[in-house]
């Protein structure tokens, strides 16, 4: 057996854990300027709209991916993908560092959801795939751990280099490069899981399919996702101007820290999932959300950073426990030749949530203030997680 093949052995038998680093690799550096959009905006002058702005054109890249190209590793394979993203977030990166003001930025954040769109489906469908046979349920987890956990380093990297290096907007720029290198390698290295894949080359725009089997949970799926990932939006594009103008917060490490916090309690908060059961993850997490909300409201209404950080924990926990239950869900209901196209499927409507709202406040910002748009925002998000809670718990009592 050559070296090569010894390689591709060991990362077959570990390979669900190496295709997890990558994408929380991945994820981090959809997050890095989150505690940066203030140097961002003093270098180069733009306003909080513009914020929200640039914030969601990497979701609408997203979006755009997932709606296409969702369900293409279904085709050609799980590999070829996460190849094509890991590059992708490469060139992201290579925007970043060229420092070129908002037609870069914006350029940065466009490749930046390209490259989470190929991975965001694909590399959860991997992961579970890759898993030994027994620990599909602890697959699910490390996937969604993964990709929160990577949303979540990424304000932690770059405020930390921001705040105690003099190169604040370039080197965590540079950090993911050497990351995104390694990932590469690891990626490479992984064993195929798609049986009969087709060439790259074959891989023709398809929207994501929702076969009959995922219909009945998509919806209340969908509409749990949605208002979790608003908050999660919420949290990497406003927090950071609230916490500046209202609570006097200037310092980039302590931003990316409070951020972080959001995305670790959805990791907690997923690791209740396999006492609750996934059906029952999502209204209960609906309901956690629905406090971490109010929270929210509390702390924009009277300007409180403990409530702030309370509404980050909270919030992200229950956000973590309804997308576990979600993605758990789905994952199970969908024939295997359709898991990649339904999990994007979950994810564009999940990733709408973090693009339309966060636009939605950027809008409301200047006529009404960011307080009063940030209360919008939870009320209209609290209304969203009671309907999905609501009915799941009519179908339950339906089916019983």
């Amino acid at each position: 057996m050559t070296d090569h093949q010894t390689a591709r052995s060991f990362m077959g038998r570990a390979g669900y854990l190496g295709a997890a680093a990558g994408f929380a690799v991945c994820m981090a550096g959809t997050t890095l300027p989150t505690p940066l959009y203030g140097l961002y905006q003093e270098q180069i002058g733009f306003s909080e709209l513009m914020v929200t702005v640039v914030f969601a054109i990497y979701a609408f890249g997203v979006i755009g991916v997932l709606l296409l190209v969702g369900n293409v590793s279904d085709s050609v394979g799980r590999r070829p993908v996460l190849l094509c993203g890991l590059a992708l977030a490469a060139c992201s990166a290579l925007a970043f560092l060229a420092e070129g003001g908002l037609p870069l930025l914006a350029l940065g954040r466009l490749l930046s959801g390209l490259s989470a769109g190929l991975f965001t489906g694909t590399a959860t469908a991997y992961v579970l795939e890759l898993a030994p046979p027994g620990h599909q349920a602890r697959a699910g987890f490390v996937a969604t751990a993964a990709n929160i956990g990577g949303l979540g380093c990424g304000p932690v990297l770059s405020g930390l280099l921001a705040e105690y290096t003099r190169h604040p907007l370039t080197l965590p720029f540079a950090v993911h490069l050497v990351l995104l290198a390694a990932s590469f390698t690891v990626t490479w290295l992984l064993p195929e899981t798609v049986t009969g894949a087709r060439p790259l080359r074959t891989a023709r725009p398809r929207r994501p399919s929702l076969p009959p089997e995922v219909r009945g949970v998509f919806v209340p799926a969908g509409l749990a996702a949605f208002a979790g990932f608003s908050l999660l939006g919420v949290f990497t594009s406003v927090s950071p101007a609230f916490l500046a103008q209202r609570l006097d917060v200037h310092n980039p490490a302590v931003v990316g820290l409070i951020v972080c916090t959001a995305f670790f309690a959805s990791i907690l908060g997923q690791l209740l999932v396999p006492r609750l059961g996934t059906a029952r993850a999502i209204p209960i997490g609906c309901l956690v959300l629905i406090a971490g909300l109010a929270l929210m409201a509390g702390s924009l209404a009277w300007t409180a950073l403990p409530l702030l950080v309370l509404s980050a924990l909270v919030g992200g926990a229950g956000q973590g426990m309804g997308l576990r239950g979600a993605v758990g869900e789905i994952a199970a209901a969908a024939p295997a030749e359709h898991r990649g196209g339904a999990l994007s499927a979950l994810f564009v409507v999940a990733y709408f949530g973090i693009s339309i709202p966060v636009i939605g406040i950027g809008l409301l910002t200047a006529p009404i203030g960011l307080a009063h748009a940030g209360l919008v925002f939870t009320a209209c998000m609290a209304l969203l997680a009671a309907a999905s809670g609501a009915y799941l718990l009519r179908r339950a009592r339906a089916g019983s």
